[in-house]
């Protein structure tokens, strides 16, 4: 999923019919009035660094919430690790400044869901929001719903739904749907670790779901649907987890305008998943710089992804080769960033 940057639009001083300055404005070579507020009036932007884990409401978009985050901390740089529908509620991680560095490794963890089935129609966006296409007066028992699960669960081919933000031929596979075109959409390789049924209840049923990155749960939702016969859409759906981010450090945009400081983590959360190293200062500029340093220690990490810290702050991030650390990602954090206690 792509990062969204969000921006501000200053007001913009009367134009001419052509969109100039007109007749009267200032003669050639003189300085030109500036167009809305001066700059020093501007609030300035927050160097700030660290991770929101957002509990999402249900009605807003990623886009959005990404935004409102950005402006309570008034921060330089924003993104979101992992989009959510605007029907869809739960763990949206916004990564503020350095730490849209390390988005990819909070877009590559596990991710949970708890999502609501109904059954009896299905719909051309595969959830509530969508247009029938398919009915069916069949209901399936907890029973044949628990029965169909384990061949969902492992690596499975699944189709993505027509409205999804796959591109085809380099445009958006909603913005092809919504134009009426027939949307012809690969299958593709996805993993699930996990399903159960929570709750069952006639024509709705309650399934917890553990999956890797580029699962479609709306998608689950209408391939259960056709399996049992009855057809199904996704009617709820609630984000649970994100990597390492879960829903007991989650917090509320209306918990966010009350505080933003006890609600911002490192930026190295993100990278729990992977090693860390402590480097000294020399070692931690070489880095900073771009260049591998040897690492030594029998708990140096002898392959694959590492970070680097120095002082207790992130340098680094980048692969382990022949004992080396080779610094792929360097951050300049400083006293931007919360620090772990």
């Amino acid at each position: 999923m792509q990062d969204e940057i969000s921006s501000e639009r200053a007001s913009e001083a009367p134009q001419g019919p052509r969109g100039d300055m007109g007749r009267d404005g200032p003669p050639r070579g003189a300085r030109r009035p500036q167009r809305g507020r001066p700059r020093h009036d501007r609030p300035k932007k927050n160097d700030v660094s660290g991770w929101v884990v957002l509990d999402k409401g249900v009605g807003i978009t990623s886009t959005q919430a990404v935004a409102v985050v950005k402006r309570l901390f008034n921060a330089k740089k924003a993104g979101h690790a992992g989009t959510l529908d605007p029907l869809a509620s739960g763990i949206l991680p916004i990564a503020l400044g350095e730490a849209t560095k390390t988005v990819p490794f909070v877009m590559d963890g596990r991710k949970a869901y708890r999502f609501e089935v109904t059954w009896g129609i299905e719909t051309d966006t595969d959830d509530a929001e969508g247009r029938p296409v398919e009915t069916s007066e069949n209901r399936p028992t907890r029973e044949a719903i628990e029965a169909a699960l384990p061949a969902f669960v492992g690596e499975i081919e699944q189709v993505p739904p027509r409205f999804s933000a796959i591109k085809i031929q380099g445009e958006r596979a909603y913005d092809l749907a919504r134009d009426g075109e027939v949307v012809e959409l690969v299958a593709r390789q996805v993993r699930i670790d996990h399903l159960s049924v929570i709750e069952h209840h006639g024509d709705r049923t309650v399934i917890a779901a553990e999956c890797g990155k580029g699962t479609y749960v709306r998608a689950l939702a209408r391939d259960l649907g056709r399996v049992l016969g009855c057809y199904g859409h996704v009617s709820a759906l609630r984000r649970t987890r994100v990597g390492p981010f879960e829903e007991a450090t989650a917090c509320t945009v209306a918990a966010l305008e009350e505080s933003t400081e006890m609600h911002l983590h490192p930026v190295e959360t993100a990278l729990e998943e992977i090693p860390s190293v402590a480097v000294s200062r020399d070692m931690g500029l070489r880095l900073m710089r771009g260049q591998p340093v040897i690492l030594r220690g029998h708990d140096a990490p002898v392959g694959g992804k590492a970070y680097a810290t120095c002082g207790g702050v992130l340098v680094a991030v980048g692969d382990v080769e022949r004992g080396e650390l080779v610094p792929h990602r360097v951050f300049h954090l400083g006293g931007t960033a919360p620090q772990r206690n």
